[in-house]
């Protein structure tokens, strides 16, 4: 097993630690038997840390749970995560002066095979440069299909579409055929043609009419999540604080046309945040870039101001 970059913190939930038990990340710690590593058996969550505030704790905590539902997972209380979490915290931004972000990784396995017990940890490390170039320059996208319908998740639950699981293969598989073909990120449709999601992130997009007594109208949508996707932190979020500034919302079901005819399309994700799609299949998105960037500039806004 390599050994983890120096300036990753690790803090393992221990019952013998009530704030956590922090470890060497330069050392291995993972059992090289744990489920987790063997067969991608567990769930996480991943957390920014932007100008010394952790975001959206609560919805992370509570998807996580949800995750460890779907699997049959046990999880220690949420308590002991604040806690874990808030050592992780503390000692990232003590040992890391003026560092304005970085990402909280909850995760959880199902443990040492045979043990009976599941693995917690609590990772803190650097964001990832491209998130934030992605954010500012935007992205170049193709849709993949997924290769299920988008009722499968009702007549599947153990196949855990919805769930934020260890096993994220196929979403990095994606990713890698995508670059391999020129385009930075993916978004997935299903078999009968309905916009899904991206491999790390939520689609949204938006229109904006100007009406006839000179008012406009923004609209805000997102595919509806009973196609199997991951219901996203960072949209739920987004869509409470664009409902309260005047936006309307709306919720698909979407086709890949839907994406063609918006005036700014993105993908949103706790770490990267919003990425403006700059073209799809190589198509170029939105007809007119000031309303984009309007847009764009508007959801920043709104979306940097939640915690």
């Amino acid at each position: 097993m390599t050994s983890a970059p120096a300036s990753t913190v690790l803090v393992f939930l221990d019952p013998a630690h009530p704030d956590g038990r922090v470890a060497d990340a330069s050392v291995p710690q993972l059992m090289a038997t744990d489920l987790g590593a063997t067969r991608g058996d567990g769930v996480f969550e991943s957390l920014l840390v932007l100008n010394g505030k952790l975001r959206k704790l609560p919805a992370h905590l509570a998807r996580l749970a949800g995750s460890a539902k779907a699997l049959d997972l046990a999880l220690s209380a949420p308590d002991a995560w604040r806690a874990a979490i808030s050592t992780a915290v503390d000692l990232y931004l003590e040992t890391h002066p003026g560092i304005d972000e970085f990402v909280v990784k909850l995760l959880v396995s199902r443990g040492v095979e045979g043990a009976g017990a599941p693995t917690e940890w609590v990772q803190a490390s650097p964001a990832p440069a491209l998130g934030k170039k992605q954010r500012v320059e935007g992205v170049d996208v193709v849709l993949l299909d997924r290769g299920y319908d988008s009722d499968l998740a009702d007549r599947a639950p153990w196949l855990l579409l919805g769930a934020k699981t260890l096993s994220y293969a196929v979403n990095m598989a994606a990713l890698r055929h995508a670059h391999s073909i020129g385009a930075d990120d993916v978004i997935f449709t299903s078999a009968d043609g309905r916009v899904l999601e991206g491999p790390t992130s939520t689609v949204l997009l938006a229109h904006r009419d100007v009406n006839d007594d000179g008012t406009v109208t923004k609209r805000l949508v997102t595919p509806l999540l009973d196609a199997g996707i991951l219901p996203g932190t960072s949209q739920g979020a987004l869509f409470a604080a664009a409902k309260a500034a005047g936006w309307e919302l709306g919720y698909g079901p979407l086709e890949p046309e839907d994406l063609f005819d918006a005036d700014a399309v993105w993908l949103i994700s706790s770490i990267r945040l919003i990425a403006p799609v700059k073209h799809i299949d190589g198509k170029v998105i939105g007809s007119d870039p000031a309303v984009a960037a309007e847009l764009t500039a508007e959801l920043n806004t709104l979306f940097l101001g939640i915690e």
